[in-house]
């Protein structure tokens, strides 16, 4: 199996040889049912993903959206935790071991497991990088010597309140990519100006030697073909949550994985194109 990290490289290489920006999806695991998750990761990859951000359900996501929450919400009324998000990832790996997995989510879950064991069982099942919003650069401390390690990447997000010494802090310690968040707020909210992406961008570019993926507020092709002009990747999780929510809605349980399973796939696939197409020759992302 490639090492965890590498493989999060590798997928940004190939974007970049396709001269594109990678895609990367954010899903909820155990939603809609704990039985969609493996088969939904390999449809997406299918559908163009280079990278899949798995939520960790968490019963207080401050960071998340009313869709994500919900999505949290339903999977923590099926009984799924962090150990099943990982027996989730072992199984995802028995035919899939070139696809990067980062974990996402918040810190009570791997505290309440404890870092050591976390960190271990993560590297086990083939984890590529963790983003744990409430671990920020001043707080990881032991934790980040333990990802390292386990040779696991971790990822950091800013925003557009982020200082010049948070930035110049995230880009001396993070590994694999950057999330900027576009907009101030939650997952799903507001709209995007890209031009003001693109300065912000410019501004941690300076300091953080990584690819930045960006994320927050893309819904469509259109918003996500502007966003891959400017950045290495395109993160989108609340528009594709709330596709395969409405199309599950009124179903049977027994109908629900299938139909979320080809709503999320064909619409992410559709996402894929649009940003395979929107970089002109010559086009330099800077």
């Amino acid at each position: 199996m490639a090492q965890h990290t590498d493989r999060i490289a590798a997928a940004f290489a190939r974007a970049a040889q396709e001269k594109r920006a990678a895609l990367i999806p954010y899903i909820a695991a155990g939603n809609p049912l704990p039985a969609t998750t493996v088969p939904l990761m390999h449809a997406l990859v299918r559908a163009g993903a280079d990278v899949i951000e798995l939520g960790i359900p968490f019963s207080d996501p401050m960071a998340d959206g009313p869709v994500i929450q919900k999505a949290a919400e339903h999977a923590i009324a099926q009984g799924i935790g962090l150990r099943h998000v990982l027996e989730m990832v072992a199984e995802f790996r028995t035919t899939d071991t070139q696809t990067p997995i980062v974990l996402m989510g918040y810190a009570n879950p791997i505290e309440r497991m404890g870092q050591q064991q976390f960190a271990g069982q993560a590297a086990r099942v083939g984890i590529d990088g963790i983003l744990t919003v409430d671990y920020p650069p001043e707080e990881i401390g032991d934790f980040l010597m333990l990802l390292e390690k386990h040779n696991i990447a971790p990822i950091f997000l800013l925003a557009p309140t982020s200082t010049e010494d948070r930035i110049k802090a995230v880009g001396k310690i993070a590994r694999g990519y950057v999330y900027y968040v576009s907009l101030n707020g939650v997952t799903g909210a507001g709209n995007l100006d890209t031009t003001d992406v693109a300065t912000r961008l410019k501004g941690i570019r300076k300091y953080v030697n990584l690819p930045v993926g960006v994320g927050f507020g893309i819904s469509d092709a259109g918003s996500a073909q502007r966003i891959s002009l400017v950045a290495d990747a395109v993160v989108i999780g609340s528009k594709l949550i709330d596709t395969m929510t409405k199309a599950c809605a009124g179903l049977a349980v027994q109908q629900q994985s299938q139909a979320a399973i080809e709503a999320g796939s064909s619409w992410l696939n559709g996402i894929s194109k649009a940003i395979a197409s929107a970089r002109p020759d010559g086009h330099v992302v800077s």
